[in-house]
């Protein structure tokens, strides 16, 4: 386009990974002709209706409680059992604080991936909000126990 290289194409990339990512749609979609990108598609959806475009699998957790030991298979050799995944209800003080985390993560990578270089996220800004966005999650996840 005429400018100098630059950090922030990568940058953009990096927003447009992002909400591939966590909406499970491509850029090249078919739902994205006639002027819609995935850029407007998930801006057009915040703050109120991310849990509308966020990939359902997301919304899946691990089943930690169900009894995960080994098991036999017919040879009669030890399995080690997958723990499940499914749905489960958090509540509705979770559901707010997942809802805000994923509200967070979709707003940066709007930000990243916004069409003039100069008004996306610098990296190291991008990188000290998804460090805060991933410890508020464990500690969603955890009930305020830390985990790593």
């Amino acid at each position: 386009m005429g400018s100098q290289v630059s950090i922030l194409g990568d940058v953009y990339s990096y927003g447009i990974l992002l909400l591939e990512m966590f909406t499970g749609k491509s850029p090249t979609d078919d739902m994205f002709k006639d002027g819609l990108s995935i850029h407007q598609f998930t801006a057009m959806a915040l703050p109120d209706h991310v849990n509308d475009i966020v990939e359902p699998s997301l919304l899946l957790e691990t089943d930690d409680e169900d009894d995960n030991s080994d098991k036999d298979d017919a040879y009669g050799n030890k399995i080690q059992e997958r723990p499940t995944a499914r749905y489960k209800d958090p509540g509705p003080d979770k559901a707010k604080r997942l809802e805000e985390c994923l509200n967070s993560v979709i707003q940066i990578g709007i930000s990243c991936s916004a069409i003039s270089p100069g008004e996306r996220m610098l990296m190291n800004v991008v990188v000290n909000k998804m460090n805060a966005i991933r410890d508020s999650y464990l500690n969603l996840r955890t009930g305020g126990r830390r985990r790593r």
